[in-house]
């Protein structure tokens, strides 16, 4: 059973960095795909960025060129890193098993994490 563990959350000030982590179990032969996405009270899920442990990566428009995926395959873990935040990044963010890295991970999610909580001030 895949069980998905996310750490890193805070609360920082605009313009501040954090790195999120995900650690995976119950993935045969270390081989996963793992995406994240974040849910902020009224609003829909957005997704973020996915890894596999191949090395394949995708980010979404919307933070390309602030957030960053990265994993380390020995350790079953991926990483979100999240720079020059803005309060408008305020959210839960979740890590999700990802059945590929393709556009439409977030549709085809079955599990996902308890979150973490990041929270940026102006």
């Amino acid at each position: 059973r895949i069980q998905l563990t996310e750490s890193g959350g805070g609360e920082v000030q605009a313009g501040g960095s954090l790195r999120l982590s995900c650690v995976a179990t119950g993935y045969p032969s270390n081989s996963f795909c793992l995406g994240w996405f974040r849910q902020s009270p009224g609003k829909e899920r957005e997704g973020l960025a996915a890894i596999n442990s191949a090395g394949h990566t995708m980010v979404a428009d919307s933070v390309k060129g602030r957030f960053s995926i990265s994993s380390d395959n020995a350790k079953s873990t991926a990483y979100l890193s999240l720079n020059l935040l803005k309060p408008e990044d305020t959210a839960m963010y979740y890590c999700a098993a990802c059945p590929s890295v393709a556009p439409s991970w977030l549709k085809d999610t079955r599990f996902w994490g308890q979150g973490t909580q990041v929270t940026v001030s102006s």
